[in-house]
């Protein structure tokens, strides 16, 4: 099945071009990774005859370009921490850009909600507000693919998604949260644990994206969102994690002025600060399109999925082995009233 579409990943052993690439490779695509660190990539995915690894980095152009011949679809999934995004993003996408225009291919570009600031619900004709410096040059990068799809250079799906979380997602918002739900250890969240927050399982917005990708999209520059399900309160969230993980509910919710002080000295942290007003207010994505879409699809269980997080990380990072010890309660999908000024 699909084993004539060849797919090239950038950004592989990242958290959704992990997703992606596992949920592709099942259905039997061949799939060609660009990493910069083959033998990570050797451990994170199992050996299989429509996976190819190519080791080279996406800011190498020449790299880029000989290895994205022949390929139909290029994911651009790479990533950069927020202190490094100016000038790597802009570089790496302009690169890829390039890459797909040699074949006409097709870019899929996982999208955020940066670009919108405040607005919510987001739509997929919402129109850009961005807040951050960041939340600029997303709509920058993302007026590039546009720029070049109506050129005619390529074709670009632009899957929007939320916050993410699941196996191999490794970032500062995450990572601490299940590695403590493993240890007994505070579950840390940012500013306000009490308010509707939005979330994608990223195996569920791997089938999401893989779907649209081999249906194609269905204008030169589509736009797709895809919002995961609203969790009521992120601390009902931090509880059913913890509930599967058999460890007794703990959250420490660190404050603004903690940002500040760390950001003195670290500038992740520091970059990070503009950002906070993501966790201060429930910024939301419609995805009513999609789900109209397809109908018949439904997101994982929620036990299901915290289980398999959980084990992973606990494999994974903390090198033990896990048992779930109980279920989580079903997440609504969406909450009974979002602040609305779309």
């Amino acid at each position: 099945m699909n084993s004539t579409l060849r797919i090239l990943i950038l950004g592989g052993t990242g958290s959704i071009s992990y997703a992606v690439t596992n949920n592709l490779v099942a259905k039997g695509c061949c799939v060609t990774l660009l990493v910069r660190d083959v033998a990570k990539a050797q451990r994170l995915f199992a050996p299989a005859p429509n996976l190819i690894l190519e080791q080279g980095d996406a800011q190498d152009r020449a790299r880029l370009l000989a290895v994205s011949r022949g390929h139909s679809v290029i994911f651009h999934g790479i990533n950069y921490p927020y202190h490094q995004w100016s000038g790597n993003m802009e570089r790496v996408t302009a690169n890829v850009i390039e890459a797909a225009s040699q074949e006409q291919a097709t870019i899929v570009f996982p999208g955020n909600v940066c670009n919108y600031g405040l607005t919510t619900p987001i739509r997929e004709d919402s129109r850009p507000q961005p807040v951050s410096k960041k939340g600029a040059l997303r709509v920058q990068l993302e007026q590039m693919l546009a720029d070049a799809a109506h050129a005619g250079r390529c074709r670009v799906l632009n899957v929007r998604l939320p916050d993410f979380w699941g196996p191999d997602v490794l970032n500062f918002g995450i990572t601490p949260v299940f590695e403590g739900a493993l240890t007994g250890k505070a579950l840390p969240y940012l500013l306000n644990a009490d308010i509707p927050h939005q979330m994608a399982y990223t195996p569920d917005a791997a089938e999401v994206i893989s779907r649209l990708l081999l249906a194609g999209p269905q204008q030169p520059y589509e736009v797709v969102n895809y919002g995961g399900q609203v969790m009521p309160s992120v601390r009902r969230f931090f509880g059913q994690i913890s509930a599967v993980a058999g460890q007794p509910l703990r959250i420490r919710v660190q404050p603004r002025w903690l940002f500040s002080l760390l950001g003195l000295f670290m500038p992740m942290v520091r970059e990070a600060k503009e950002m906070l007003y993501l966790f201060e207010n429930s910024i939301i994505l419609d995805d009513t399109m999609l789900r109209c879409r397809f109908p018949e699809w439904q997101e994982t269980p929620l036990s299901e999925a915290l289980a398999t997080t959980l084990s992973w990380f606990a494999e994974h990072q903390l090198h033990r082995s896990f048992t779930p010890a109980g279920a989580a309660a079903p997440t609504e999908r969406h909450p009974v009233s979002v602040p609305s000024n779309a």
